[in-house]
């Protein structure tokens, strides 16, 4: 080959390198992340979320590449943030919580989406069955509306004397009349009273404490929803001013002072929307991924703070706690 030849078979080759490199990038799955959180305070569950998606040999930024659109607390936000994803052409978009959900699900038939709903899933309109979603979607059930029963029976364990207890709950989201009807039924079976403080916004959730307050209830109720937990420090601090006993839904509540926390373990459900939207990147429809449900359900304890508060802890809580916190 002479040498004028080669070196112009040379220029052409490193001409299309950077072609090919876009090719290679192109080809790199895109996984959207729709949640209502805020960035810093969720970092653990992306963590968990990015783990179950390694278990199962997929790491960010090697061989799949993650859009993240967060909410920070403004349901409205969720329309045009699903909206944003769909035109990057995600494969899958993973989204967290019931709103997150029902967004993602308004903007597309052919996207798979995988979600963490805290409500039934079919009473919300997300899937045709439990066994059978049908269509694009499927998923996690956390059990979060479900438990408030549950939730709302510790909380009496814990404040035998109880008689009013204040519900708080976001009433933007999706399947929050649900959590105040079944918490209601509850709550008439133990022959409580319920007062229901309603709180969209920072600023809400000052005004329902002081609403609390005035009316003097005996505790509190914080219903599942990923704004509350984006204000968990707000929440326990004040509770902790008012010196009112609450339960949450997650156990990061109790390690920042909470007096105590019931639900499934948030940080696993993060994991197995991980491996379902790796399952999916690896080929399989979400019509052929059964809803899971939950199996893993935490009550956390701080022991600290029920002194403070001048409480005993009972022996039957303390036997049954997952962990009691010192």
């Amino acid at each position: 080959m002479r040498r004028r030849e080669f070196i112009t078979l040379l220029g052409g080759a490193a001409a299309s390198w950077p072609l090919a490199a876009r090719g290679q990038q192109s080809a790199m799955p895109v996984v959207g992340y729709l949640s209502a959180h805020l960035p810093g305070p969720s970092a653990p569950l992306t963590g968990a979320f990015r783990q179950g998606l390694k278990d199962s040999g997929y790491v960010e930024g090697e061989n799949v590449r993650i859009i993240y659109r967060w909410a920070e607390g403004q349901w409205d936000r969720f329309p045009v943030l699903a909206t944003e994803l769909l035109h990057q052409r995600v494969a899958v978009i993973a989204a967290f919580g019931n709103s997150a959900a029902l967004a993602a699900k308004a903007v597309t038939t052919t996207i798979p989406i995988v979600f963490s709903s805290g409500e039934d899933p079919v009473r919300l309109g997300l899937v045709a069955s439990l066994a059978q979603p049908g269509g694009n979607v499927t998923g996690i059930n956390n059990f979060a509306g479900e438990l408030a029963a549950k939730r709302l029976e510790l909380l009496r364990e814990m404040v035998p004397a109880a008689a009013r207890v204040a519900v708080l709950v976001s009433p933007s989201k999706a399947g929050s009349e649900s959590t105040v009807r079944d918490t209601a039924a509850g709550a008439r079976a133990m022959g409580l009273q319920v007062q229901v403080l309603n709180a969209d916004t920072s600023r809400e959730i000052d005004a329902a404490f002081a609403t609390l307050a005035r009316e003097r209830s005996d505790a509190l109720f914080v219903d599942s929803n990923p704004f509350f937990d984006s204000r968990r420090a707000q929440l326990v601090n004040l509770a902790s001013r008012l010196a009112v006993p609450a339960i949450y839904f997650d156990r990061a509540f109790a390690e920042i002072g909470g007096l105590m926390s019931y639900g499934a373990s948030i940080t696993d459900t993060y994991r197995q929307v991980g491996l379902y939207t790796a399952r999916i990147l690896n080929g399989t429809k979400p019509a052929d991924l059964p809803v899971l449900q939950s199996s893993k359900f935490e009550l956390v304890i701080n022991h600290q703070t029920a002194r403070m508060l001048g409480l005993t802890v009972p022996p039957t809580l303390i036997a049954t706690a997952d962990e009691v916190i010192e």
